[in-house]
């Protein structure tokens, strides 16, 4: 009888442990309706800029450039294209990601896209590119860059909100509209070719 004492014992106190928590959890007051979450897409900041890294693993380089949204750059047998690049005001915690296309040269000079999709800077192997020679990793997105905007962005920023009208040009002063024929005198130096003989 003895045996059974500490099994069934040790029931008893695991069954009123139960009941205590069941009946404090029943007694624990709602809990509160979460917090709407702030609406993310008017936090972020949409950037015409996306600053890239890439690594050359035959020199072992790495190089950082920058590319102008819908532009491409090339990197090695890569041909880079951003779509967008997003980030959060500095005031916030960093989360920058860019949607890009990355198309490979190939020997046969062929283009073949090997990436589509979302690089994050916070996470740069999450979605790298990964290429037997050069690997590429979005690093930040920015406003400015070193670089010259290419034409298309140059007439986009300089496209002015309401087209100017046309300044009319100054009319010259009044001249006749008399035209001289166009009279050549004959060079004394060149025999006369007139005279045939």
């Amino acid at each position: 009888m003895s045996f059974f004492n500490p099994i069934s014992t040790a029931s008893l106190t695991l069954a009123a442990g139960l009941a205590v928590s069941t009946a404090a959890f029943a007694a624990s007051p709602e809990p509160a309706a979460p917090a709407p979450a702030p609406s993310t897409a008017s936090e972020r900041v949409t950037n015409p800029v996306a600053e890239f890294a890439g690594i050359d693993k035959i020199t072992g380089r790495i190089i950082s450039f920058d590319v102008y949204i819908d532009e491409t750059v090339q990197f090695g047998a890569l041909q880079v294209t951003p779509r967008v690049c997003y980030s959060r005001p500095q005031t916030e915690e960093p989360k920058t990601d860019s949607f890009v296309e990355v198309d490979e040269i190939t020997l046969d000079r062929k283009i073949r896209r090997i990436f589509t999709g979302w690089m994050f800077a916070e996470s740069p192997g999450l979605n790298a590119v990964e290429h037997a020679v050069y690997d590429v990793w979005l690093k930040e997105c920015k406003q400015k860059s070193d670089v010259p905007a290419p034409d298309g962005a140059k007439a986009d920023s300089t496209k002015p909100d309401a087209p100017k009208p046309a300044a009319a040009k100054p009319k010259p002063a009044a001249t006749p509209d008399v035209t001289e024929p166009d009279v050549t005198e004959p060079d004394a130096s060149d025999p006369d070719s007139t005279d045939a003989n």
